[in-house]
């Protein structure tokens, strides 16, 4: 068959295995040629001894970790172990997923260039593009879970966070782009209908709006915690929105274009904004105005939820994107270089007292399943798929990018996840626990959180008042008891840290709340893109039945469909803050079970249609049917116990039933609960949580079932129906990497002699 090019000008001929693509002789090479490549590819001696150099000191490093563990252990080796397992990752084993997987090519145009339109559907470059999409991915879990999971120790979290990247998380991000791109930026939603049938694709739209509802919530939670009666901390993100609209104006209408010029404005302006959060923090009127408790901030999130899913891409959510992947990337990269300079002594346990039972004072349920729950990005993230699948395919400029920005991308975000943990272990063990324990354990008080702590039984720790009040003071916060959330925990990390690299403990103020902005620059990008994401998927598929919904224009609509998906986020939002148990303590483990049947939702889509690119494909089947099969039975398993579990910590309906018995008996309290109501709160939230627990994991069944039909099927058949675009030839060239090969400059060249009408339209940059 034959699929013609929109300028008419060079057609792709299809035979029975793969493209024969045929570009316009006029133009310079659009893709490198492959013998080039080959010989680019080939092993010289400065090679081979690069790589053994990192092989090794990877292994080093994780024998530091994993084996040689003294009573203390040197943070450095975390920042080594991490690198160089990501380099090796990256080089050798996404390169095999490559080759015999997705097998790009560059000759083939994307839909941002079939399809351009210069709003959805923009060829972008591949920096750019790498920036956007991690800023999109990035949210609150490579924040928050590893805070969390360091209550089982360093090392168990570790492995996951690095091991479980290379081989799942990277995996699922780089080939739901890969198939997305091919198929002309589809939802993993619309590729589950299209590749799962009917049955099979509806669960997968119905469990993705409903898990999105779970995840926006959670990460608004977490924002929350983070700002509670802090009033340097309101003032200073509050400031950010202001921010991001003069900056979406100025590239607008002030100064079009020059992105140099407001990156620099802007990231002066939030230093400013740090620094005056202090000042106003200080002064009565400051104080009155922006000390505000969990629930006032849980409405004004939700406001703002609506009314930023709302405006004009380009006005907020844009530059809020653009700023906020500087300071993500930059402090990461910062805090990284400190940890190397400091090199702190780990005093945390490599497995702790809690990594052998079902209890612990930050969340409940043994190390298997929960750990690979709680910690729901930074290894493996089924969130990551709906953006994969979702704005980032439709702005890939050549197809062999997608291993750059998909692949690439992801082993970013789980840098984020072992710095966060490293900066959670490198403080106090019963500081980490009184911030991180529920305000119905600690009372909220010091006394009531020393004893508390002390009463754990951890094995060198020893905590006093004074300790939490100087921490306290020394941070510029009146309190840092039962600061759930892992966000205040992570900024006190990266505080220490910093002002033992930088010198100075009067910057540790400084410090801290510049880490709360950045941590709350991190979230609210993932709400309002989260939100806005939801609304596109909640109007396609209210749009199945009223097509006039399926138009984003039409703004009844988009405010209907807005309003419905924050209404959700919103009332599980309040249900956390209210939760006297500590929402994100029970809370947490919905999100992570949630999103993790959400990556198994997306790697069952992904085995199907791997399965079906025919006989070449399916020895490969094992790279994404083992993750698939390991996630499978992880958030299966962790289902079971929140629904059956009898121990009333770990298991909803237990916990529901002992507080329904404990009012049914007349009791005024009960357990943490230190009142009728938040008895009641705890009935209800519980009754919530089991409900869609149920519900998530039936839904997961229903697509994982569908998957494995399907896929059986097309190995019988070894093959199946393509539901890609037809390929279309492309005319216009760009590098694979972020750094341009030899040739790959000279071909770049060959593109900039040609006359300016020959050139292609430059997308966004």
């Amino acid at each position: 068959m034959t699929a013609t090019s929109p300028r008419g000008s060079q057609e792709a001929v299809l035979d029975d295995d793969e493209p024969v693509l045929v570009q316009d002789p006029s133009l310079p090479p659009i893709a490198v040629p492959e013998q080039e490549r080959e010989r680019e590819a080939k092993w010289t001696g400065p090679k081979i001894a690069l790589w053994a150099a990192i092989a090794l000191l990877g292994g080093v490093a994780w024998t530091m970790l994993a084996i040689v563990r003294g009573e203390t252990v040197n943070a450095v080796w975390f920042v080594f172990a991490a690198v160089c397992t990501y380099l090796i990752g990256y080089r050798f084993y996404s390169k095999v997923i490559q080759k015999y997987i997705t097998r790009p090519d560059d000759r083939r145009a994307t839909p941002a260039e079939y399809r351009q339109d210069g709003k959805d559907y923009v060829p972008t470059d591949r920096r750019v593009l790498y920036g956007h999409h991690f800023a999109a991915i990035a949210g609150a879990g490579p924040l928050v879970g590893p805070v969390l999971a360091a209550q089982m120790g360093f090392l168990p979290g570790t492995l996951w966070i690095i091991v479980g990247v290379v081989f799942a998380g990277a995996v699922q991000d780089y080939l739901v782009l890969f198939f997305s791109m091919r198929r002309g930026g589809r939802s993993i939603g619309q590729m589950a209908r299209d590749e799962l049938g009917r049955f099979g694709g509806t669960a997968a739209i119905i469990a993705s709006l409903l898990i999105m509802i779970i995840i926006v919530a959670i990460l608004a939670l977490v924002v929350v915690n983070a700002l509670g009666e802090s009033p340097w901390g309101v003032f200073s993100v509050s400031m950010t929105i202001p921010i991001a609209l003069f900056m979406g104006c100025y590239l607008r209408w002030i100064r079009p274009g020059r992105i140099t010029e407001i990156s620099i404005i802007g990231f002066v302006l939030l230093i400013a904004a740090i620094v005056a959060g202090g000042w106003v923090a200080g002064t009565d009127w400051g104080y009155a105005v922006f000390h505000l408790d969990r629930t006032t901030i849980a409405w004004g999130i939700i406001i703002y939820g609506f009314v930023a899913a709302i405006l004009p891409v380009w006005l907020l959510l844009a530059p809020r994107d653009y700023l906020s992947t500087f300071m993500k990337i930059g402090v990461i990269v910062v805090l990284a270089g400190a940890i190397v300079l400091v090199r702190p002594e780990i005093s945390v346990p490599a497995f702790s007292e809690f990594a052998g039972g079902e209890l612990g004072p930050v969340f409940s349920g043994p190390i298997f399943p929960f750990l690979f729950v709680t910690i729901a990005c930074g290894a493996l993230s089924g969130f990551h798929a709906l953006i994969a699948s979702g704005t980032t395919p439709k702005l890939v400029e050549k197809e062999r990018q997608t291993r750059f920005i998909g692949y690439g991308g992801m082993l970013m975000e789980s840098f984020v996840a072992i710095m966060a943990l490293v900066a959670a272990i490198s403080i106090d063990r019963g500081i980490y626990f009184a911030m991180n324990a529920s305000a119905a354990a600690t009372l909220g008080t010091v006394d009531g959180a020393v004893a508390f702590v002390n009463s754990l039984g951890l094995t060198g720790v020893n905590l006093t008042p004074d300790m939490l009040t100087s921490t306290a003071a020394a941070v510029g916060e009146e309190s840092i008891i039962s600061r759930t959330g892992g966000a205040p925990t992570l900024a006190l990390g990266l505080a220490h840290i910093m002002q033992q690299a930088l010198g100075g403990q009067a910057l540790m103020a400084f410090w801290y709340h510049f880490a709360i902005m950045f941590e709350a620059l991190f979230i609210l990008t993932a709400v309002d893109a989260g939100t806005r994401v939801a609304r596109f998927m909640l109007q396609d598929a209210v749009g199945a039945v009223f097509p006039k919904f399926k138009d984003v224009s039409w703004r009844p609509g988009v405010w209907i469909c807005t309003a419905i998906m924050v209404a959700g986020w919103g009332y599980i939002l309040i249900l956390g803050v209210t939760d006297p148990l500590g929402g994100i303590n029970t809370f947490f483990p919905l999100f992570g079970i949630a999103n993790q049947l959400l990556a198994a939702i997306a790697l069952a889509v992904v085995m199907a249609i791997v399965a079906k690119r025919g006989r070449r494909t399916l020895r490969w089947l094992w790279i994404v049917a083992v993750p698939l099969a390991f996630t499978a039975v992880v958030t299966i398993t962790a289902s079971m116990y929140k629904i059956f579990s009898p121990v009333p910590q770990v298991g909803y309906w237990a916990n529901n039933a002992a507080f329904r018995q404990a009012l049914a008996d007349g009791k005024t309290s009960f357990g943490t609960a230190p009142s009728v109501e938040a008895m009641e709160a705890v009935v209800r939230n519980t009754a919530v949580q089991g409900t869609l627990s149920i519900i998530f994991v039936t839904l997961a069944i229903f697509v994982i079932v569908a998957s494995v039909i399907v896929t059986a099927r097309a190995i019988v058949k070894g093959g199946g129906d393509s539901h890609e675009d037809p390929a279309v030839v492309s005319r216009r060239f760009a590098p694979s990497g972020f750094l341009a090969t030899r040739t790959e400059k000279q071909i770049e060249k060959q593109w900039q002699e040609l006359p300016e009408a020959d050139r292609p339209k430059v997308g966004a940059h």
